[in-house]
């Protein structure tokens, strides 16, 4: 068994070396679809078995796995439907769906950013937080069809992932200006809407994503300003956290005000965005602070996904379908 979880793994990681662009989701349903190829199961007991322990290798595989066990899940669903069948019949079965699902899949950020398109209007401007790949999808294409309109950034840290999305929106000549995490309130008169990615919408429209998003979300609701988010169908999964510390990634070893540990490091260069590495005091940083926030469906204007413009009112309908 201890050869097929580290199989399973290696797939996984492969797949999402392979692609940079591919998210943890559709990497999770690919290495999935491939173990099972490969699978010597001869009873259907023993393939759901195998099946699911495959899933949960690759669940607690990543220390921020909320993105990644939708797609398992989804994965799962599709299993349980066909626990009627035989097990090579349910083989092609999963097989034929599941590369459905990652063809499909490719085009859910274009569809997301034609319908989120309209929403961008010239002069506006833009507050964006962290790096989101659907994000850029949306803003790339409003820049391409000829929408004039300025980003706000936020740094992310303690990644620093806001520096990646500044690049490569210069690199498209679209405007923009990093800002520190702790300036948003200070800039948010100036700004139109904030637009965020997900890394999990959950079954009451709330929004899985980096640290930071609730607090941006607080702040753009107590200015009047809309909070969109962007994501894809994939990523919606079956919680209802009731707070911060409901989130199955909540990291506990928040730093002390008494500890020693140094909370200052430098901004990385622009130049070198893309192989940026974390200096040591940073490094403290993401290991001892959670990852993620949820941010309440309260908070949340709307979200566009590729089933539509959703109120968060609206998700729990949509998962009712994607599951049951």
């Amino acid at each position: 068994m201890a050869h097929e979880e580290f199989s399973i793994y290696q797939s996984y990681q492969e797949f999402l070396q392979s692609d940079p662009d591919m998210s943890m989701p559709v990497a999770a349903v690919q290495s999935l679809v491939e173990f099972i190829r490969q699978s010597q199961a001869s009873t259907m007991s023993e393939f759901v078995v195998m099946v699911r322990d495959a899933a949960q290798v690759l669940k607690s595989s990543a220390r921020n796995s909320v993105s990644l066990a939708a797609g398992c899940d989804l994965f799962m669903q599709a299993v349980t439907r066909m626990a009627d069948a035989n097990v090579e019949e349910c083989r092609q079965n999963l097989i034929n769906r599941g590369t459905k699902f990652v063809e499909k899949a490719a085009s859910c950020r274009e569809s997301i950013a034609e319908l989120g398109e309209p929403f961008i209007r010239d002069d506006s401007t833009i507050l964006v937080h962290s790096y989101s790949r659907v994000v850029m999808t949306l803003l790339l294409r409003a820049a391409a069809h000829n929408r004039r309109f300025r980003v706000y950034v936020t740094e992310a840290r303690p990644i620093n992932s806001g520096y990646r999305t500044a690049a490569q929106l210069r690199q498209a000549g679209i405007p923009c200006t990093v800002v520190l995490d702790c300036a948003v309130g200070y800039i948010m008169e100036e700004v139109d809407f904030v637009l965020v990615g997900a890394e999990g919408v959950v079954e009451n429209g709330g929004l899985i994503n980096q640290i930071g998003s609730y607090q941006i979300s607080i702040v753009a609701k107590a200015a009047r300003k809309p909070f969109y988010a962007v994501a894809e169908s994939y990523k919606f999964v079956r919680l209802f956290p009731l707070n911060q510390f409901d989130l199955p990634t909540h990291t506990a070893q928040i730093l002390s005000f008494d500890s020693p540990q140094s909370v200052a490091s430098p901004s990385p260069s622009l130049s070198d965005t893309n192989s940026m590495e974390l200096d040591g005091a940073a490094l403290d940083l993401a290991k001892t602070n959670p990852e993620v926030d949820y941010t309440p469906p309260s908070f949340i204007t709307l979200l566009f996904t590729d089933l539509g413009v959703l109120t968060p009112s609206g998700v729990s309908d949509e998962l009712i379908k994607l599951y049951y």
